[in-house]
């Protein structure tokens, strides 16, 4: 069927004109834009202490855990804000157009950071303003890619492609630790400047290759919803992202007056972004795509499983840069790269599931591979809480390659699922609806899995940490005063593989016998003085992890697919 624009009349070729190969170049190309998305996601999480020292920044002093928040956070809370708007753009003026622009974006702002040529806090504030602007472009990719797959692949052939599409998102995430890991100590430009050939190859190629087939309703922007729902879900995300750090004498920062403003009037403004949803003609949000069944059950599934595993990456971080490399023989600077590595097989158990859960998804249905998935994740989550701090790596490699089993064949499924359900002509909205639950959780899992973690610390740390020191021969009076360190100090040093006890110490240090001394600051002190806080925090918040993925379960099994009008051949 000939996809005409509608308010021109134009006509544009349909997937079925463009020849058999069309959607294969589709995939793709839309393929290596996730990939490239999501591997800058990840990659500054193992190359942030190069990244830090090579702009002489210390990322532990408190003037300096904003940038360290902002430089982990801020692409996510960008492409959480915009996605849903930049979905809409493509629904309006062409989906591939807006998808290209996005690689322009993310290719020039690559350049950029990989040319930082500040020091100090002028490179800081450098680098988070690319990462935005990155952010940008990497939101125009994210929210149109699954958009323009369902326009290119008939429906008995897009569970496969969006699964493929699915596990280049999640590889991504997890290569990202690895690239990042193996490029920092070399030269930290060299993270943002690996993604440049990539993307000038991307956009040049997607620029000449691919072409809107979807159908186009030209329609004014709803600039009061962009400006609600903006101002609103940045707020929350800005207090989440506050709320991490200490405040007065709380190891959080959730009882703040900013974290709260924040918060309150962040919900207040998303409570007016719905009145006025409910009210304009061409809403932002279509809130009429809620009354598909398999589109609300499928993003209430999607978002709950986000939240609880979203915080998982960076808990792994901890756990083996903190602690089991340390006590494993690995020296401090080598732990980033080896957490990556050893970390591989959860990228391992994804990238076996995912595509066939997308194969299996086109001929079975989605509903019970999407819920079994989650409650198998649940699962590992609790194999995760009864695994000792130190533990025998197989039984940590075998739980890994299960959760990512797990969440390939949830993700799939669940996003077969959403986007089959969306009509033709909103399928940029839904796609940007569905990244934004998504990318949403995101960040709001990162928040409350570190606020327990840090609850867990300051309940057991400081005691800990002054009778650890006291034994060894610090002075009461200097072991009292760094046991009120701020448990969110520790909680990065672990994430950053800092060993944080030789700065802590200072002069102090030096009045200690050299056996002590050297004990104090070795690769055994530091990670058995937090292996205790730590294991608590961790049940607590993976306990909270398998709750959602069972709201998750259930909300996959009462998404029931429902036909929608196409408005194009699915042959």
């Amino acid at each position: 069927m000939t996809v005409t624009d509608a308010a021109t009349g134009g006509r544009r070729k349909s997937a079925e004109e463009l020849g058999p190969h069309y959607k294969w170049i589709a995939l793709s190309n839309t393929t290596l834009g996730m990939v490239i998305a999501t591997i800058n996601s990840s990659i500054v999480l193992i190359a942030l202490p190069d990244i830090f020292k090579g702009i002489g920044i210390d990322p532990l002093q408190p003037a300096n855990t904003g940038y360290l928040l902002w430089m982990i956070m801020g692409f996510l809370v960008v492409t959480a804000v915009l996605v849903v708007s930049f979905g809409r753009l493509g629904d309006m003026y062409g989906r591939a157009r807006m998808y290209n622009l996005g690689f322009a974006i993310f290719t020039v702002s690559s350049v950029f950071l990989a040319i930082t040529w500040f020091r100090g806090d002028a490179a800081a504030l450098w680098l988070i303003g690319w990462r935005v602007v990155q952010g940008v472009g990497g939101a125009f990719l994210m929210a149109n890619s699954s958009a323009i797959l369902t326009d290119a692949f008939p429906a008995n052939q897009r569970g496969t492609a969006l699964g493929i599409n699915g596990v280049a998102a999640i590889a991504g995430s997890f290569l990202g630790l690895v690239i990042g890991g193996v490029l920092a100590p070399v030269n930290w430009n060299l993270v943002f400047l690996v993604s440049v050939p990539f993307g000038v190859v991307g956009t040049i190629w997607a620029y000449l290759k691919l072409h809107d087939t979807g159908v186009h309703k030209h329609i004014p922007m709803d600039w009061w919803g962009n400006v609600t729902f903006a101002v609103g879900l940045v707020a929350v995300l800005v207090g989440i992202t506050y709320g991490i750090q200490p405040h007065g004498e709380s190891a959080t920062g959730w009882g703040s007056p900013f974290v709260l403003a924040c918060l309150l009037g962040g919900v207040a403004v998303l409570g007016l972004f719905c009145w006025v949803e409910s009210r304009v003609a061409n809403p932002l949000f279509t809130l009429s795509l809620f009354k598909l069944r398999a589109f609300t059950w499928g993003n209430i599934a999607n978002f709950t499983a986000s939240l609880g595993r979203g915080g998982l990456q960076f808990i792994l971080i901890v756990w083996l840069q903190g602690i089991w490399l340390p006590l494993h023989g690995y020296g401090y600077e080598e732990t980033p790269l080896w957490a990556g590595i050893y970390m591989l097989p959860m990228t391992v158990g994804f990238l076996l599931s995912a595509p066939a859960s997308g194969v299996l998804s086109d001929r079975v249905g989605s509903r019970w591979l999407a819920s079994g998935g989650m409650l198998l994740t649940a699962i590992t989550f609790g194999l995760l809480i009864a695994l000792p701090v130190d533990f025998p790596y197989w039984a940590f490699a075998t739980v890994l390659v299960l959760n990512g089993i797990g969440m390939g064949m949830f993700s799939s499924p669940n996003r077969a699922e959403v986007m089959n359900s969306l009509p033709a002509h909103a399928r940029g909205s839904g796609s940007g609806m569905m990244t934004t639950f998504q990318n949403t959780a995101m960040v709001l899992s990162i928040g409350f899995f570190f606020s327990l973690i840090i609850a867990g610390f300051s309940a057991e740390l400081p005691a800990a940490m002054h009778d650890g020191l006291v034994s060894h021969g610090v002075p009461e009076a200097a072991a009292a005063q760094i046991a009120k360190l701020p448990a969110v100090a520790v909680l990065f040093a672990a994430f950053l593989g800092y060993n944080p006890v030789r700065q802590l110490l200072g002069d102090h240090l030096g009045a200690l016998p050299a056996d002590q001394a050297s004990f104090l600051t070795g690769r055994s002190f530091f990670p058995n003085l937090i292996a205790g806080p730590f294991a608590h925090g961790l049940a607590v918040a993976f306990g909270f992890a398998i709750a959602l993925c069972l709201v998750g379960a259930v909300a996959s099994l009462r998404a029931r697919p429902e036909r929608t009008v196409e408005s194009h051949t699915e042959g």
